[in-house]
C-alpha cells in the first residue's frame, strides 16, 4: 500500500466575479478525501488580526494581560527583525516598549487579513490617528486551538530614525 499524499484544488468559478471559492481535497489517488482536517476548520482571521491590533494598542497593563491570556496560548512567542519575546512577559515587555518609544501612535490594520488554517497573515500600519502611518509591516500568525501560538513579524516600512 501506497501512502497517501493529499493535494488541495481549488474550484474558482469563471465568472468575472469570484463569489464562491470552494477548497476540497484529494488524496494521492485522486479520489476525494472525505476525513475531517484542519483546512476545513472555520478560523475567523479577521477576529484574530483585530485582536491582535487591540492587544498592540492597549495602554493598561492589566487588561493588557488578560487579553495576553485570552488570546494567545502561555507558549507564545513573537519575532520580528528587531526584537523577540517569549511567553506573556516577554511579549507584554515588547508591546509596553513600543508604546513607549511611540507613545501618540496606533496600530490600525491596512486591508484584509487573510489565513489558511493555523495562519494567519495581515498588514498594519503604525502612527498618529488620521494620517497615512509612517511605520507599517505585515505579521504572520500560526494559531493552536484557535489562539496565537507564534507570530513573525517583517518591516515593510520604517523611516529613518524611527
Amino acid at each position: 500500500m501506497r501512502p497517501s499524499s493529499r493535494f488541495i484544488f481549488l474550484h474558482v468559478p469563471m465568472t468575472s466575479e469570484v463569489i464562491d471559492l470552494r477548497a476540497q481535497t484529494f488524496d494521492s489517488e485522486g479520489q476525494p478525501d472525505t476525513a475531517s482536517s484542519k483546512e476545513s476548520n472555520m478560523t475567523d482571521h479577521t477576529a484574530i488580526a483585530h485582536c491582535y491590533i487591540d492587544l498592540w494598542n492597549e495602554r493598561t497593563t492589566s487588561r493588557r494581560r488578560e487579553l495576553l491570556s485570552e488570546t494567545w496560548t502561555a507558549d507564545a512567542s513573537y519575532v520580528d527583525p528587531l526584537m523577540k519575546g517569549d511567553g506573556p512577559d516577554g511579549i507584554d515587555a515588547l508591546i509596553a516598549g513600543v508604546q513607549q518609544r511611540f507613545p501618540d501612535f496606533r496600530f490600525k490594520l491596512i486591508g484584509e487579513p487573510n489565513g489558511y488554517g493555523d495562519h494567519v497573515r495581515f498588514s498594519w500600519g503604525l502612527g498618529p490617528d488620521g494620517v497615512d502611518s509612517p511605520i507599517k509591516g505585515t505579521d504572520f500568525a500560526v494559531l493552536k486551538d484557535g489562539r496565537i501560538r507564534s507570530v513573525t513579524g517583517f518591516l515593510d516600512q520604517v523611516p529613518a530614525g524611527a
